[in-house]
């Protein structure tokens, strides 16, 4: 048996919020959240991220620590920790503003039932060309991606396209939001862009649409889902709750789900997941008591 149900490799980043003129520090950064979410669903996870030696660095891995989340030593490897200040709007989305690198040279091999990348660390040089290297070498059952992408950090449109074809490729599940399909693979509706994805390689794709749900496609079976029913405080970790209850489900059912309903259960989880992320404040993802 793999020493881990899941290793997570991308950036970690102190989340800088402000809202209504209160600024208050919170870890986050998409993969860290992944981890962080799958480690509180009981799932053995490591994280390779990057990780400076200052208070930021020190308050995130105390933070993973705290839900089971296994940081690799070898992420304690940046000058200084990342951050990303986000600005709280009146319906509760967020505004970002980055100051993140992302300069890995190497990502040891970990024995790990699936291997999630994504976000910064999948796109950004010099170390996204390092995620792709230990995407094509891994040894994982399954590799799952969640583009999570950041316009702001990636100027070329076109490169950051090509890098996520090239992922996709060898990926076995992708999921991606609609705002991230509308810059990746613009003036598609959302069969279309499941269509267009599956056309890549990947064995499962879910669209995810906000308050709108998300639609679900492996092979010729196709489902979508409704999103729960919460009052929304803001929609940080909102994407990244969904992705590791979609890593969750994978990894409870042992295969790709082949049907319309078995899309459903795993869609409708997933839901529910982000639906308790959305109703608290910053990242704060469900535990696996309460997903019953």
């Amino acid at each position: 048996m793999p020493a881990f149900d899941a290793c997570v490799v991308g950036e970690a980043i102190m989340d800088v919020l402000v809202d209504d003129g209160v600024r208050t520090e919170r870890p986050g950064g998409s993969p860290a959240n992944v981890a962080l979410g799958l480690g509180r669903l009981g799932r053995r996870v490591a994280l390779r991220t990057q990780l400076g030696p200052d208070a930021h660095g020190g308050a995130i891995a105390a933070h993973l620590a705290a839900s089971d989340v296994h940081v690799l030593p070898s992420s304690f490897d940046a000058d200084r920790t990342s951050t990303a200040i986000a600005t709280i709007g009146a319906d509760g989305s967020a505004d970002y503003a980055f100051d993140v690198t992302w300069t890995v040279d190497r990502i040891e091999a970990v024995a790990a039932t699936v291997l999630h990348v994504g976000s910064v660390g999948a796109f950004l040089a010099p170390g996204g060309r390092v995620v792709e290297q230990a995407v094509r070498t891994s040894a994982a059952r399954w590799i799952t991606l969640d583009p999570n992408v950041r316009p702001s950090l990636l100027p070329d449109r076109a490169a950051a396209s090509a890098t996520f074809a090239r992922l996709a490729a060898t990926a076995d599940v992708v999921k991606l939001s609609d705002e991230d399909a509308a810059w990746l693979l613009p003036d598609l509706d959302a069969d279309a862009v499941l269509d267009a994805i599956g056309a890549m390689g990947p064995s499962l794709v879910v669209l995810t649409c906000g308050a709108d749900g998300a639609s679900l496609a492996a092979g010729t079976a196709r489902a979508r889902v409704a999103s729960a029913t919460t009052d929304a405080v803001d929609t940080i970790g909102a994407g990244d709750t969904c992705m590791a209850a979609l890593i969750d489900g994978l990894l409870a059912l042992d295969r790709i789900p082949d049907g319309a309903s078995e899309l459903r259960d795993l869609g409708e989880r997933a839901m529910a997941a982000a639906a308790i992320t959305v109703g608290r404040r910053g990242a704060d993802l469900p535990w696996a008591a309460e997903l019953v």
